[in-house]
């Protein structure tokens, strides 16, 4: 069943021609913003339109991530790139599709009920007549607005969805030709920008004098504290900006104290309050018991494989840039404002990058190329940013501090719930007409500083995503403390504040469970009353094998987490099986998933194990360090992440709904994991860890306090 209202991404983008493009005979091509970031996305948006128009996947191709030709659907982001721009693209297919029927009849002078479109063919009364998809085609107006109303496709006699379909970008990943990193342009240039040593610092003096007649270098450029040099290959660029470096003098100041004890520190700062109630508090406490527990997160960086690149190109159309940004169009915007160019003479084409969800450095070496690409014009010129710029000056995901309160009745009923949050911003990617948010654009004469940001309840708050517990309670409220201040830049990495409130959420609800002496797994049962998170639930215990035997505090256990992404998108249960020695160990874990209608089935366990590992990483390993002037964590050996061989085995069942709408997954294991990590960890070695990482350190630590 179709929705009732239309996706926003067809509200603003309402034309058939926005959508599909038959002007290539053989071809139905289909034009999406939403972008591969190795969630297989091209491939799922594929299947929808072959099922839609009904055509083999042979014939459709898909066009993504590319402002000359797709409509603006902001960023990649969020779990919505099926959810809302999958249901688009089937709206408009659909509409494509019975548009080319109608034609048809008209044209065969026939009754429409006697047509069909398949495979490419028009059939009348069930036998190829003279016409095509593609000679309709013409005879077709595709301006014509998308209503919403053309009949979906029969998810029982579709031959792509619900398939697990094998991904179309694998096979050129696998010989290594889909990369922003590999990607070359004849005449092309390799630039390097020189990073200030530390947050605040200030480019002095600069002495190029050693530099400017190195064998190689085309162009030295600086702008205030920006500093870049283009040589004709990327040795040269290397070299050349260590000579650069070398003759470069910065004044540092401190900005602020070290910030390492996030739990003590966050609540310190100025905060942005705003606040969120539902439900009666009850008027007395006397004879209930009341809990508290107070948990936190440190900065995490995106840590993508590879570090970030672009290449650009400056020439009489205009600026053009290859990048592996999440959102092309808010990107371009971005640009044309940083360069004082107008909007129409920019355009951003969207390259796959080696992994990253969220906001990465891939907006800020775009505008690195960008710039350095309008002092070389007509030759493109190639940025990549190294290991060290891309940990110390990526946005990171913010720390947070959660405290939660709760009271339980005297038969261990909850009976009231508050939680407070202290968090900086989550959403600071750079916007078409706001604040620019480009790294470049800051150290820039004159400059384009970063905003003052902050989040509120009322909005698409990213601190204070999932923090309303999925659980029926008679009271709650929550209040968020938005911090504008922080001293490194935080932006959204995967998950936002969803990954620490349900870690935090979750943990608590383990806490409540023992205090009431119950069975964690019943516990949570009692304040379920939606037949879907209860499902996931119980799938997840089944398929674990709940309860499990054994004494707490013997170095092994079983641990759940449960919550449905942004309280909107897709259920997720999930129970680990740790062991915990000289380091905590995640062995085993089992996922019971609620999506709605599954486009790719492999797809969706892809992301969903991806999401586990990741979790599994953050929780035991990841932090960014910071010592009051810069973050010090800039390696690898300083920032560890799982290794294949601490990979666990992984159990993921799909709960089947296709007659329900599609929901995003992308984004909706990572908190559970972290939660049923946390509460296997407490449960085998009979201390509460609230601080993550899990450490060593943090495990002595806790039992220490306790």
């Amino acid at each position: 069943m179709n929705p009732a209202k239309l996706p926003w991404s067809v509200e603003e983008n309402p034309r058939l021609s926005q959508w599909v493009d038959f002007s290539e005979p053989g071809i139905a091509r289909v034009f999406s913003a939403k972008v591969e970031l190795g969630q297989g996305i091209v491939t799922a948006i594929a299947q929808i339109a072959a099922a839609e128009l009904r055509l083999p996947m042979s014939k459709v191709v898909v066009v993504s991530g590319d402002t000359r030709s797709c409509p603006n659907e902001s960023y990649t982001a969020g779990s919505m790139s099926i959810e809302v721009g999958g249901t688009s693209m089937r709206m408009a297919c659909a509409e494509a599709r019975r548009a080319i029927v109608e034609r048809a009849a008209i044209m065969l002078n026939a009754d429409q009920s006697s047509i069909a479109a398949e495979g490419g063919l028009i059939l009348l009364d069930g036998a190829p007549s003279k016409l095509d998809y593609w000679n309709v085609a013409r005879e077709i107006d595709w301006q014509l607005p998308i209503s919403g109303r053309a009949p979906f496709a029969a998810l029982a006699n579709s031959t792509s969805l619900g398939k697990s379909i094998a991904r179309l970008d694998l096979p050129a990943k696998v010989t290594g030709a889909s990369f922003i990193h590999d990607f070359e342009l004849p005449g092309m240039l390799h630039g390097r920008v020189l990073r200030p040593p530390s947050y605040g610092a200030r480019l002095e003096s600069l002495d190029t004098s050693a530099v400017k007649n190195l064998p190689g270098v085309v162009k030295i450029w600086r702008s205030g504290d920006f500093v870049g040099v283009c040589c004709d290959h990327e040795y040269q660029a290397v070299k050349a900006l260590e000579g650069i470096g070398a003759g470069a003098r910065w004044s540092e100041s401190e900005v602020s104290a070290d910030s390492r004890g996030w739990r003590e520190l966050l609540p310190t700062l100025r905060s942005i309050d705003s606040e969120t109630e539902a439900g009666e508090r009850p008027t007395t406490l006397k004879n209930l018991r009341q809990l508290s527990a107070t948990y936190s997160r440190p900065p995490i960086a995106h840590a993508s494989m590879a570090p970030s690149c672009a290449v650009a190109v400056y020439d009489q159309q205009g600026l053009t840039v290859w990048t592996h940004s999440q959102g092309v169009f808010p990107l371009r915007g971005a640009l044309a404002n940083a360069l004082g160019i107008d909007e129409s003479h920019v355009a951003v084409i969207h390259k796959q990058g080696a992994g990253v969800y969220g906001h990465n450095a891939a907006d800020d070496v775009a505008l690195d190329a960008a710039l350095l690409a309008r002092q070389v014009p007509s030759r493109p010129v190639r940025i990549q940013w190294t290991r060290e710029d891309e940990l110390a000056w990526s946005p990171l995901g913010s720390p947070m501090v959660i405290k939660i309160e709760g009271t339980i009745s005297p038969t261990g009923d909850i009976v009231d719930w508050s939680s407070q949050i202290w968090s900086g911003p989550h959403g600071q990617r750079p916007r078409p007409h706001g604040p620019v948010n480009l790294l470049a654009a800051a150290h820039l004469d004159p400059p384009i500083p970063f905003p003052e940001a902050y989040e509120v309840m009322s909005r698409f708050a990213g601190g204070a995503r999932n923090s309303e517990p999925a659980y029926d309670l008679p009271h709650r409220k929550i209040v968020l403390h938005s911090l504008p201040g922080l001293p490194f830049r935080t932006s959204a990495l995967r998950t936002l504040g969803g990954y620490a409130n349900v870690f935090a959420t979750e943990s608590f609800m383990d806490e409540l469970a023992d205090a009431a002496g119950v069975d964690p797994v019943e516990f949570r049962l009692r304040y379920l009353s939606d037949p879907r998170a209860r499902r996931v639930i119980e799938t997840a215990v089944k398929l674990a094998g709940w309860p499990l035997n054994g004494e707490r505090g013997k170095g092994r256990a079983a641990g759940i987490g449960f919550a449905r992404y942004k309280n909107s998108a897709a259920y997720v249960a999930v129970i680990v099986n740790v062991e915990v020695d000289r380091d905590v160990r995640v062995s085993k874990v089992f996922a019971a998933v609620d999506a709605g209608l599954v486009i790719n089935p492999d797809g969706v366990v892809n992301q969903i194990e991806g999401g586990i590992v990741q979790s599994v990483s953050w929780t035991l390993k990841e932090q960014v360090l910071f010592d009051g002037r810069r973050v010090t964590t800039r390696t690898w050996d300083q920032y560890p992440i799982l290794r294949f061989d601490e990979v666990p085995e992984l159990a993921v069942e799909l709960i089947e709904r296709p007659d329900s709408r599609p929901l995003g997954v992308g984004e909706a294991a990572q908190g559970p994991a972290a939660a049923a990590v946390a509460n296997a960890v407490a449960r085998a070695l009979d201390v509460r860890v609230r601080d993550l990482p899990i450490t060593r350190e943090r495990i002595v630590a806790a039992g220490t306090a306790q």
